[in-house]
């Protein structure tokens, strides 16, 4: 179990929104730290792991929470 060190929640946001809040609340933590996101939506599900990724941080977990919404946990890496 990772210990998360922010919760985010975009469920009632639309893209890029869905990103821009993640990657603001990404650039607030220090490296190492974990954002748990809450998702909702194809795209975002989709876009949002991805740019994660592009931006160098780690996809630590992608799980249904079973209401419709997902749970992402990313773990922020050094420099980004």
């Amino acid at each position: 179990m990772h210990e998360v060190t922010r919760t985010v929640d975009i469920t009632r946001e639309v893209c890029p929104m869905t990103y821009v809040r993640t990657k603001l609340a990404l650039e607030a933590l220090g490296a190492g730290a974990v954002l748990e996101v809450w998702l909702k939506g194809e795209e975002p599900l989709k876009n949002v792991p991805r740019s994660a990724r592009e931006d160098g941080h780690e996809v630590l977990a992608l799980e249904p929470r079973g209401d419709g919404t997902h749970r992402l946990l990313l773990r922020k890496q050094e420099g980004h």
